[in-house]
């Protein structure tokens, strides 16, 4: 009766994870990512850029988080930081909460956008989430101040510029935390998808590579459109969660870097 009873018990444990195994598999390995995107990355001429601000699954486009106002929104262009957090409008996205601002590149050089969004809490993994992503738009295509740091708490540091990248090009850059680099930092790796690329399996979604022991990665973009580069770390203090339990915080340093598709001369001119 007892091995009878065991073989009983483990056909039914085989048979539930035989059933538990594709559910597993349908689901999907999806990275948070902060967008911060621009409606260029060079403007030859100055001018409005548009950006767009989203917490999203940028790769399987989607679902949209809901995003609260952000603490803080702004620029660095001539060594000066500027607060803009007042010109950002609603701009909700299936629902959920999304941002749209607007800024004029009256001068040469480049303009670094950064945002500090509100902690987000994340029950799936029992942890807090705060990515604070920056993007560089070249006025009038300068090619100058492209490397400049915003001083966040945790930022990239890019070694390559990140403006006039064509397909295929390598971008490099140095994880920081607290202005130190960060050796061995997991940098995740997301494209935002339009909907023309489809993942072969779930492996493809989110690309991970590893920092160097000076805090250095690299990677080069197989197709034109926009990247985004997170490198995650765990914050030195814990959060208090709406349980009032202390969880985790997740700090990532985001960077946008858009790829470029070299057209044939001809092309251009038709």
């Amino acid at each position: 009766m007892t091995r009878g009873f065991h073989r009983s018990a483990r056909a039914a444990l085989v048979a539930g994870l035989g059933l538990l195994a594709p559910a597993l598999a349908a689901t999907p390995a999806a990275a948070h990512f902060q967008e911060l995107l621009p409606s260029a990355d060079v403007l030859p001429d100055g001018g409005p850029v548009t950006l767009d601000l989203v917490f999203t699954h940028p790769m399987e486009r989607g679902p949209v988080m809901d995003m609260k106002k952000p603490k803080r929104f702004g620029v660095k262009a001539d060594g000066k930081v500027r607060d803009l957090t007042g010109t950002l409008t609603d701009a909700a996205q299936d629902g959920k909460g999304a941002w749209r601002a607007t800024y004029d590149l009256k001068q040469p050089g480049a303009a670094v956008f950064f945002v500090e969004p509100q902690p987000y809490f994340e029950p799936a993994e029992g942890k807090y989430i705060i990515h604070y992503a920056k993007v560089v738009v070249d006025g009038f295509a300068s090619g100058e101040g492209w490397d400049a740091l915003v001083g966040l708490p945790v930022e990239i540091e890019p070694l390559a510029r990140p403006t006039g990248l064509w397909t295929g090009n390598v971008f490099r850059g140095i994880v920081r935390k607290a202005g130190k680099p960060v050796p061995f930092a997991e940098v995740e790796v997301e494209y935002v998808n339009d909907g023309a690329v489809k993942a072969p399996n779930d492996a493809f979604v989110t690309q991970v590579i590893k920092a160097d022991k000076d805090g250095v990665f690299t990677y080069a973009m197989p197709r034109a459109g926009w990247w985004g580069f997170a490198a995650l770390v765990e914050a030195d203090a814990p959060m208090a969660a709406p349980d009032g339990k202390k969880v985790p915080v997740e700090l990532g340093a985001l960077m946008w870097v858009k790829a470029t598709d070299m057209v044939p001369a001809a092309a251009q001119a038709r």
